[in-house]
């Protein structure tokens, strides 16, 4: 039976799992809080257990909620529509604390900022994840393009986010996602049934990588699920737990830009060097060292280079492209901008259009051409 982490106190690696989750959700709320085209914002937390551990530290569920109200309550104070949370715990127990949690961090919050009410919406819910998932009002609401859907998946182990809930996942208009995985248990157990019937570890090359780079190839593992020609973006985070050497993951998906540079500015604030574990991934660095230097980064280094080979090539001939293929290796699109910068400073490009440095906000900032060194239109 899987361990009750709300019965104990969180450790360093389930808090800096929830600080992402709620650092890359306050980042998010503000985007659909205020487009246009969106009429509503709905989050979902679809294995919230009880909210707090057993030292009272906040849960996913209330990590959301106080997320929500931004710095200094700049949301709740401008909030331009409705945001719904739907809290979901398959333990009836543990539900029901979840209910009492919830209430009284709203009546504490209500009182410390004098406000009369709460402008946010919840409703708590008691289902096995795949009989809320499936509920045809929930695929309604999933699959609505006028609302705006942010997805938390906290499951213990690995077997609901399977290949058929993947594909749903990746599916629904302005949805994004976060599903935690046990990357250790699935390696430790790759053939055994209970795990073969929910991922084909058969394509996991596990005897060519290492423990630690197990999340990375199990998210190259659900990447290869995306249908060809379907733009998607996927990116992922390691955690370690020092203690037991165990490795997790977390798995970000989106069908916009916008969501995947939130997400992977969050990555590269928890990870200088590769923006995707709390650990040394790749072996590459050690701090304290004499030769040690941050400003070199191997991993950004080696995708600017590609960056620069393909423009002078000519394989990219705009920033649009270049920008998300930064997004596709990694690394913040604001690499391609440096990548930019230094070419033109040597002058081995030239540009058809105003070029803009300012924003790497690929769906607003304007497209203009770039010209290779020795590259004929």
């Amino acid at each position: 039976m899987a361990k009750d982490i709300n019965n104990s106190v969180f450790d360093d690696a389930t808090k800096l799992k929830l600080d992402i989750f709620g650092e890359c959700f306050e980042e998010w709320l503000p985007v659909f809080n205020s487009d246009f085209y969106t009429n509503a914002v709905y989050v979902f937390d679809f294995f919230a257990g009880s909210g707090k551990d057993s030292n009272n530290e906040l849960g996913s569920p209330l990590v959301l909620l106080n997320r929500a109200k931004g710095k200094e309550r700049k949301y709740c104070l401008k909030a331009k529509k409705e945001i719904i949370f739907l809290f979901n715990e398959s333990v009836k127990e543990k539900s029901a604390e979840l209910k009492q949690n919830i209430i009284q961090y709203i009546e504490k919050c209500k009182h410390e900022n004098k406000c009369s009410s709460c402008i946010y919406k919840y409703t708590v819910q008691n289902y096995k994840f795949q009989d809320i998932f499936l509920n045809p009002g929930i695929v309604d609401i999933l699959n609505d393009k006028t609302l705006g859907k942010f997805v938390l998946l906290d499951q213990y182990g690995f077997k609901e986010i399977n290949e058929d809930v993947f594909k749903q996942l990746i599916s629904f208009p302005k949805t994004d996602f976060i599903f935690f995985i046990s990357s250790s248990f699935i390696n430790r157990f790759r053939e055994h049934p209970n795990i073969t019937k929910y991922i084909d570890t058969s394509k996991i090359p596990f005897d060519d990588i290492k423990p630690n780079e197990i999340n990375r190839a199990i998210a190259d593992y659900f990447r290869d699920l995306i249908p060809m020609g379907k733009e998607y973006y996927l990116h992922h985070f390691s955690i370690r737990k020092e203690k037991k050497g165990n490795y997790y993951g977390l798995i970000f998906g989106s069908n916009h830009t916008l969501g995947m540079e939130i997400f992977l500015k969050v990555c590269w604030k928890h990870d200088k060097y590769s923006g995707e574990a709390n650990y040394n991934i790749d072996n590459n660095y050690e701090e304290g060292t004499l030769f040690h230097c941050p400003e070199n980064n191997i991993k950004k280094n080696a995708v600017k280079d590609e960056l620069k080979r393909l423009i002078l090539l000519g394989k990219i001939k705009d920033n649009i492209t270049g920008l998300k293929l930064a997004m596709e290796k990694g690394c913040e699109p604001k690499v391609f901008v440096e990548v930019i910068k230094e070419l033109e400073k040597e002058n081995r490009i030239s540009f058809i259009g105003k070029k803009n440095y300012s924003s790497t906000n690929i769906h607003r900032v304007k497209q203009y051409m770039i010209k290779g060194e020795g590259y004929d239109t």
